[in-house]
This record gives structure tokens, sequence and C-alpha cells, in this order.
């Protein structure tokens, strides 16, 4: 198994698992814009390490003024996190809920993060016949129960959304409830404007409402660390207030900026590139016997053809230099499920290739 620490990208693992070096890997287990960093940020960073002998701004200012403008915002509606993970971990940190609700299968992290944290982890698990969401009734009981619920939008690995008045009926049980509703949107940005469902133009009516974004996804930048989230005022002063001063790394903060300077044709070309290379694959891996489920992220959840394993996928290609993401732990899913990010032609072409070939040769 290459998930030795919970989560795809493992290439250093990899690494010593089948004797390659890192960098010959073509790797499928992380959802990485496959187009690299907007151009001119890597030049940007070489330029800025000098800066390096000083300290970040603790008030990450520069960024903060960039995202409040952009998404229409007072910027003491934001917290920008070392990740979004880091956001994660505030936002439990701040509210102390005695029990935290996940909807199954989902990003691992909520459940080891709370559990880390001290509370009972209550989960309901998503229907296969609805593409592996739960019933809204099922998460509005779970909301019901919890201080804190975690919800995917859209949810990793299945890349499936809510619609919107089900995510409106979600916030207002929160409100009901008075539990916090935390609405993971890392993979958001790659779905097209109008195909999102968010309810960030209504965040001011839900102050128990919380939205967490990546930057280091849909900018590949996972490396440097950088997430944001955004809430009611008081809501984003308690995760601050909770926050590490200078866990934000000052290149970070920089190429966060530059990111969304450079966010016109790259945001464009990056959503029009994984629309058509998602469709793509899907076709490509229906021929080899594969089922995927109709996600809008930057990968796929796949159902391995009968008598075939994650692990041994995962092997049998890992040897051949492509990673893939096991997907048999997590609940719900079973042995034969796997998740693949959505890459450039040439990669997905590479991957349909290896792939057929495995199967063809059978040693499942």
């Amino acid at each position: 198994m290459l998930e030795l620490y919970g989560h795809g990208g493992d290439i250093h693992t990899a690494s010593a698992k089948f004797g390659l070096a890192p960098e010959r890997f073509l790797d499928f287990s992380a959802n990485i814009n496959p187009l690299g960093p907007p151009p001119g940020v890597l030049d940007l960073l070489g330029q800025a390490l000098p800066s390096i002998t000083a300290y970040p701004d603790p008030g990450h200012r520069g960024l903060v003024s960039r995202l409040s403008g952009m998404l229409g915002l007072e910027p003491e509606c934001l917290v920008i996190g070392n990740g979004a993970a880091e956001n994660m971990a505030l936002v439990l940190l701040a509210f102390a809920p005695a029990k935290v609700g996940v909807i199954q299968p989902c990003f691992s992290e909520y459940a080891k993060l709370a559990a880390k944290f001290g509370a009972e982890v209550m989960a309901v698990l998503g229907k296969e016949e609805r593409d592996f969401k739960a019933y809204p009734d099922q998460i509005i009981e779970l909301i019901s129960r919890c201080g804190l619920v975690f919800i995917g939008q859209p949810n990793n690995p299945n890349g499936v959304q809510y619609g919107l008045q089900e995510l409106k009926s979600f916030a207002e049980a929160g409100e009901r409830y008075n539990t916090v509703i935390v609405m993971d949107e890392a993979f958001i940005d790659f779905i097209p404007v109008e195909r999102r469902q968010s309810l960030e133009k209504e965040l001011m009516a839900y102050r128990n409402l919380i939205l967490i974004r990546s930057m280091t996804k849909f900018y590949a930048i996972p490396g440097l660390r950088l997430g944001y989230a955004i809430a009611h005022p008081d809501r984003a002063a308690a995760m601050r207030n909770k926050q590490v001063t200078w866990s934000v790394n000052g290149l970070a903060l920089l190429a966060g900026e530059a990111c969304l300077s450079a966010n016109g044709t790259y945001g464009r070309d990056t959503i029009a590139m994984i629309t058509e290379q998602r469709s793509r694959l899907r076709k490509g891996l229906a021929e080899l016997s594969c089922r995927t489920w109709p996600g809008e992220a930057n990968f796929l959840l796949v159902r391995l053809p009968e008598g075939w394993t994650a692990a041994a996928i995962q092997a049998r290609l890992g040897e051949r230099g492509i990673l893939v993401r096991s997907c048999a732990m997590y609940p719900g899913l079973g042995p034969g499920d796997i998740r693949i990010a959505v890459k450039s032609p040439a990669a997905c072409d590479r991957l349909l290739h290896e792939l057929g070939d495995v199967l063809e040769r059978g040693d499942s």
C-alpha cells in the first residue's frame, strides 16, 4: 500500500517501494493541476528567495486584500492557512465540538483531525445509487446530533456536488441546531463557474457556515501549503485566535498573490483541459471494463473489473512508474476501487495504455 500516511501523492514512499527516482513517476494519485503553476510564479519565487531572511507577514495582509477584493467579502471574513488542512484543524480548535459528523466516503483528514482533538466521530454513509452522496435527511439528522459537520463540495473521492437547495438546507439546519457546517471546497475551482454549487454569496446569512478552499491544488503549489477559509467575521476571528503565528510562510503568501494575479487565461485553460480530459478518461476506462462515477472535479472514482483489486493494480502500475490512489480503505467503497487524477492528454494516454496492458496480461 502506498498510502502509508493516509493520502495520495506520496512519491517518496513510492520511490522506496518501486526503486525509481521520485521525478520518474507519473502521479495520478494526487489531484494537482496538470498545467503546473501559473506563468511567472516559479521565476518570481526564485527572485524572492532572499526574502526568507525576514519573517512573513503574520497578518497575511497582501493575500487577504487580494482575496477579499476578488470574493467581495470584508477582510475580517478570511482566514489564511497552511493549506486547507490547517483551516480544518483551526475550526476544531476554535469550536471544540464534542461530536463531529462526516459523510463517508470522504477525505480522511476530517475524521483523523476530529479524533486527534478528542471529538467523537459520527458518520453516515453515502448511497451508491446517489453516486455516494448521502440523502439530505440523513445529513440533517447528522447535523442535529453533532457540534460540527464536514461536507465535501465537491466530495473526495467521488467528485460529486450537492445541489444549491440541498446546501441551503444543511446551512439552515446548522443555524437551527447551532452546529458549525464546514463545506470543504478544495476542488471547486476546477468546476466551470456556471456549474459550481456554493453558498459563497449567501455566506453572511449563516453564522455557523464556514467554507474552506485550497490554493495548492488548482495552482499546482502543494509543496508550499496554502489555503483559506471564509466565514462570518466572529467565526473567522475565533479561528485566527487559535492559529500559530507565522504558520504560513512568506514564499507561500507571495505565490498566492501571484497566482491570483495570473488567474485569467490560466484558469480558463485549466477548466477546459480538465473537462475535456475527464470525459476522455471516462470513455477510455469504460472500454477497459472499468466503471466510473460522474464527478465534476479533477479526478475520477473508478471501479476495476471483477477480480482486480486496488492493491494489485497499484503494484503493477507502480512498477511501470504510474501511481494511482487506492480507495479500498474508504468506508463505503470496496477493494477494487481506485481514484485517478485527470491529467494532460499525453499522461492520460499513457495511463490508459499501461492499465489496458496490465488488465490484458491478467495476474490480478
